[in-house]
């Protein structure tokens, strides 16, 4: 296609893959730890950036806590997060459901509210100045006990209209969904909506315990569906949607080449799809490089990166009248470029 970033680029985008923390440039890094008075295993920019090779999602786990750490104040969260909302409007994206990872920072003394109301003070700014809209989802850490993420749970409830929904990350192998059951239960009971990732390194047996134990409204990367047959079918029947990030994928070698990202058979096979990007600073890319590489290295079609696009709204915990709206601005811009 010719001229695909700028297509790219033109397009209203809907980001429902995101861990704030993941966000962290190196750059702004080493300004925080600065400022907080704070070392890190690194002596330059560079440096960072070269340590920003993977070989599997727990590497990466272990240098993205690492940079957490200089993460204090309230203003850090606001910092953080405001850097993020400036780069994603720059590249057209109008509305976002981040995660942000509460015990990454209450487990080394960082109190609650310091963590959700400097992101959600920028999130209300971003949405004022830029025109982006938001949701916010906390996310339990799968690596850590449930009595952990129910600690969470409490300390979130004097701010729970604050937050959206619920989320479930961290080292996905060996902590299965049903290890979150009734933190998940409790957190529905609250009001929370519900998400969680499953099926990215995990099995697909993963997919299904977030359905039928954790209930979920919607699954956070899903790639391992393809294994299961009769769980595609299920996925397409409720047409429940899959937050899928090429470019995380390529970069913790859950696929060996951008070619390999089975984007387009799940599309074929009826799922909802849409693509997103974890954790851009570390993974190389955000929204308009995930879908101009992945466009690029498995030659999606105009129509179908606008489906895509549209999908990203349909899968969003917008109204229904918010989701008509920006689907058919897309349908517009697409037929006439």
């Amino acid at each position: 296609m010719k001229n695909l970033a700028q297509f790219v680029q033109a397009l209203p985008k809907a980001e429902l893959h995101l861990h704030i923390e993941g966000s962290f440039e190196p750059e702004l890094m080493f300004e925080i730890a600065k400022r907080n008075n704070i070392s890190i295993p690194f002596n330059s920019v560079e440096e960072v950036k070269a340590a920003y090779k993977f070989n599997n999602l727990q590497e990466f786990l272990d240098i993205y806590y690492a940079g957490a750490n200089v993460l204090i104040t309230e203003q850090d969260f606001f910092d953080l997060t405001w850097a993020y909302l400036i780069k994603v409007h720059s590249q057209n994206v109008k509305h976002v459901e981040l995660f942000f990872d509460p015990q990454t920072h209450t487990e080394r003394g960082v109190e609650f509210h310091t963590v959700l109301l400097g992101i959600y003070k920028a999130l209300e700014q971003g949405e004022k100045e830029l025109g982006i809209s938001f949701r916010l989802i906390m996310s339990y850490l799968r690596h850590l006990s449930e009595e952990s993420a129910f600690e969470t749970f409490n300390q979130s409830l004097p701010f729970k209209d604050l937050i959206d929904g619920v989320g479930l990350d961290s080292s996905e192998v060996g902590n299965p969904p049903e290890k979150f059951e009734k933190v998940f239960q409790a957190s529905a009971e609250e009001g929370y909506k519900l998400c969680a990732h499953a099926g990215e390194e995990g099995p697909a047996e993963y997919i299904w315990g977030a359905l039928d134990i954790l209930r979920v409204d919607r699954i956070d990367h899903g790639n391992r569906c393809l294994d299961d047959e009769k769980l595609v079918e299920r996925l397409v029947k409720e047409q429940m949607p899959l937050t899928l990030c090429p470019l995380s994928n390529l970069e913790l070698k859950v696929i060996q080449d951008l070619k390999d990202f089975p984007l387009k058979r799940m599309m074929e096979l009826g799922l909802l799809v849409t693509l997103h990007s974890d954790d851009p600073a570390y993974f190389g890319g955000y929204m308009n490089e995930n879908f101009i590489e992945t466009a690029k290295a498995i030659d999606l079609s105009k129509e179908e990166i606008g489906t895509l696009m549209k999908n990203g709204f349909e899968a969003s915990w917008l109204t229904t009248e918010e989701k008509e709206k920006w689907k058919v601005e897309i349908d517009a811009f697409a037929k006439e470029y």
